[in-house]
Formats: C-alpha cells, structure tokens, sequence
C-alpha cells in the first residue's frame, strides 16, 4: 500500500501541467472523454509496467545507498524539468488531431509513444527501484490516469483559464521535497 500511494502521489503530481495533459485537452475536444481514458488507461498501464521492470533491474543491480540518492538527485532533476515546462510537439497534436480510428486506440498509440522517456517513466523507474512493484505500477497507472482525467473535467469546465505556472510550481515543490528525503534517506544509510 506504501508503494501504492508514493506512485500515486508522485506521477498525479509529475502529469500536472504535462503534455500528456494537453493531449489529454486535445483528444477531449475530438471524443467523449470515457474511450480517452480508457486508451490512457491501456497505454500507461504498459508503460509503467515496462518502467517497474526496468526499475527493479537497478534496483537489483545497484547498492541501495546509491539508489537512494541518484534517485533523489533524479527527483531535483524531474522538479526543474516541470518548472521548465512541458509542451506538445507538433507530430503529437497533429496525432491527436488527426486520427480517423476509434477514440480508444488513437489514444492509447499517443500515449504510449508520448510517455516514453518523459518524466513520469523515468519517475516511475526510480521509484520502482527501491518500492514494492505492484503498488509502484498501479499507484502510478492510476495516478497518471488520474491527472489527465482531472485535466480533461477541468480544463472543459475553465478552459484556458487554469493557473499552469502554479501547478507546475506546486509539482516542482512536491519533486524536491521527495528528492531531499531520498537523498537524506541514502545519505543515512
């Protein structure tokens, strides 16, 4: 449950003002917004799933007084990637834009090819170093879903008025209280 939870809490906070967010708004404004979270749901379920593999392979291979604190190190990085922001790449919306195929698999392509390599995989694999896996792959699949669930009943209801500069300082805020805990965490041993 401990695993469930710190996934949960970290990937809510990693996907705030992310752009799987803004592809969330988009497909949102094409499709009804249950096959949208269904298609999220089917695409970060196997992403995280190959992040919580990959995580427990270092974490297997590595010291965990390294762990800890590379991952800490990671979590600062992972707060000045959110302050830095995060947008849509032109493939990306024009993905969104443009598919003809149902709402379902349209999203979970674009999620999928999204999510690699962006901060919520790599938060994922960090914490899946040192957290029990199952809770770390469903703490962070709801999480994500979650967020962009959020994203999509928000942003239809305020549209462009939501405070993106504060969400995403708020996260980046979250991030480093986590990366200090980590690395006080390896740093004790």
């Amino acid at each position: 449950m401990h695993a469930f939870l710190i996934g949960f809490g970290v990937i809510f906070i990693a996907e705030m003002g992310d752009k799987s967010q803004l592809m969330a708004l988009t497909f949102a404004a094409r499709y009804r917004a249950i096959p949208i979270l269904i298609g999220i749901t089917i695409a970060t379920a196997f992403v995280h799933a190959c992040s919580v593999a990959l995580g427990a392979i270092v974490g297997v291979a590595l010291p965990t007084r390294a762990i800890a604190i590379v991952a800490g190190i990671a979590f600062f990085a992972f707060a000045v990637w959110t302050l830095r922001g995060d947008d849509l790449s032109e493939d990306e919306a024009s993905q969104a834009d443009r598919s003809n195929r149902s709402a379902v698999v349209a999203a979970s392509v674009a999620f999928f090819l999204a999510e690699l390599g962006d901060k919520t995989m790599l938060a994922t694999i960090t914490l899946a170093t040192h957290e029990g896996l199952l809770g770390t792959w469903a703490g962070s699949t709801v999480g994500m879903v979650a967020a962009d669930a959020l994203a999509i009943v928000v942003g239809q209801q305020l549209g462009t008025r939501l405070p993106e500069r504060a969400i995403r300082i708020g996260a980046a805020v979250a991030f480093v209280g986590f990366g200090a805990a980590l690395v006080f965490q390896g740093v004790r041993g």
